[in-house]
C-alpha cells in the first residue's frame, strides 16, 4: 500500500482529496498547509510519496520540494498547479519534481500519476 502525505493550502481540497485517496487504497500518513509543514511532515512520516500543491502562503511548494529533496535527494514528490508558465515548469524540473499534475485535474488520472510514480515511472499530467 501506498503512503503519502497531501499537502495544499485549501483546508476543504486536502480533505476531499485524502478521503478520495483512502477510498482507492492509498494510505495517507500526514496532512498539511504549507511548504514547511510538508519537509516536516516528510521528515517525520517517510512517506512513499509527498503531493504539494505549489502556490501556498508563506512556505510554498517549491521550498517544501527543494527542502525534501535535500533531505533525500530520491524522494518521490508530486506537485500539484494550475500554474501553467514556462517559469513554473522550468523551476519544477530544476528541483528534480517527481511528476506534476495540472489542475483542474481529474481524480483517477492523479491516482495513476500516483501509481506510476511509486513504480519510478515518471509522467507529466495534463
Amino acid at each position: 500500500m501506498v503512503k503519502v502525505i497531501v499537502v495544499d493550502d485549501d483546508v476543504d481540497t486536502v480533505e476531499v482529496f485524502c478521503e478520495y485517496l483512502e477510498i482507492k487504497d492509498i494510505t495517507v500518513v500526514g496532512r498539511g498547509y504549507n511548504g514547511k509543514t510538508a519537509v516536516e511532515l516528510y521528515e517525520r512520516f517517510k512517506p512513499d510519496i509527498a503531493l504539494l500543491d505549489v502556490m501556498m502562503p508563506e512556505y510554498d511548494g517549491f521550498y517544501g520540494l527543494a527542502n525534501i529533496k535535500q533531505i533525500n535527494h530520491d524522494a518521490k514528490v508530486i506537485m500539484v498547479t494550475a500554474d501553467l508558465t514556462s517559469d513554473t515548469e522550468k523551476k519544477l524540473k530544476s528541483l528534480n519534481a517527481s511528476a506534476v499534475i495540472y489542475k483542474p485535474y481529474e481524480i483517477d488520472s492523479v491516482i495513476d500519476t500516483i501509481n506510476n510514480v511509486h513504480k519510478q515511472a515518471v509522467t507529466v499530467t495534463q
